[in-house]
């Protein structure tokens, strides 16, 4: 076997090895981890997540989920918690403690301070005889038979369950508490993940200019318009109503098919009833529209009149593409 089929048989497998374990943990939700969410579903604080070691940094993933779908936490890292940052723990907060093995020496001096605080402590382990097995009040069992790492050493699916272990807890309160689409957006106002969730053709179209003809525009008129707008498109409209639109390839057909440009007007190079959206749909149901008709432009409307127009470009400059 070459060095790139080694290298590919040895992914393939760190995958499966990882999946199977994956796959055991649906055996392992059982109704403790439910009261666990529910005591956090219930409660009027955060919820503080800690841990050691790699088990920190998936915490700090956790806590990123949890805020991000409606979860308020806080990111607490054990080492630090025993030198003052303890003073983090509110009297209503719950307390998410991850650790493999539940049995080092951090997690030993943390839990019994943490219980004194009387706050809630649910512990994430794979060990639930472990000291944080038994010391937590609930325990959400992320049991792995033996990590990824051919020396059963390195952190690799033990980590994989405590993150997934996370999410599901995470999702279940997403439910819980009829998180929508719209709370995600007010938590992501930034990105394309944000700008699909909130962005509208009025917010794309008022920053363009606004290309615009009439029925008998010359052709010059067409032309300039078009240049000077630069959006590769113009609206023909009647009283503010569309009629139709005249695109860069309208242009080039006139050119192929007419000697003559003389007494030519908008209204005989233009395509009618041409696409349109309303000016509240959302940006990402223009992408479906232009993409549903391979278009590059769409004509916008509000209250049945011509508000502007929107190019695709705009769509990839937001990101929505």
């Amino acid at each position: 076997m070459n060095t790139l089929d080694t290298i590919i048989s040895f992914a393939q497998q760190t995958i499966n090895e990882e999946a199977r374990a994956i796959a055991h943990l649906e055996q392992l939700i059982d109704k403790e981890f439910a009261e666990a969410v529910n005591t956090i579903h219930n409660s009027n604080g955060r919820v503080i997540i800690t841990g050691i070691g790699k088990s920190a940094i998936i915490a700090s993933k956790i806590v990123a989920t949890m805020n991000s779908t409606g979860t308020p936490a806080v990111f607490m890292h054990a080492a630090d918690a025993i030198h003052g940052d303890l003073g983090n723990i509110l009297k209503d907060d719950v307390v998410i403690c991850i650790s493999k093995s539940g049995n080092t020496p951090e997690i030993k001096v943390l839990v019994p301070l943490i219980k004194n605080f009387n706050n809630t402590l649910i512990g994430i382990t794979s060990n639930k005889e472990s000291f944080l097995g038994k010391e937590a009040d609930f325990v959400l069992h992320a049991y792995v038979e033996k990590e990824a790492c051919p020396n059963n050493l390195a952190p690799t699916t033990s980590t994989t369950a405590q993150l997934v272990m996370g999410d599901a807890v995470a999702v279940s309160l997403l439910h819980l508490k009829g998180f929508s689409s719209k709370d995600f957006a007010k938590y992501h106002p930034g990105g394309a993940l944000g700008k699909k969730l909130y962005l509208r053709v009025q917010d794309i179209v008022s920053k363009n200019e606004k290309p615009e003809v009439g029925p008998d525009s010359d052709i010059n008129s067409v032309i300039v318009e078009m240049t000077e707008k630069r959006l590769g498109a113009t609206a023909v409209t009647d009283n503010n109503k569309i009629i139709g639109i005249i695109t860069d390839g309208d242009l080039r057909r006139m050119l192929t098919t007419n000697t003559s440009f003389v007494g030519l007007t908008a209204k005989d190079i233009m395509s009618p009833n041409p696409k349109r959206i309303d000016i509240d749909a959302m940006a990402v149901d223009a992408l479906d529209r232009l993409e549903e008709y391979g278009i590059s432009q769409l004509l916008a409307e509000e209250r049945g009149n011509y508000a502007g127009l929107l190019h695709i470009h705009d769509l990839m400059r937001e990101g929505i593409l």
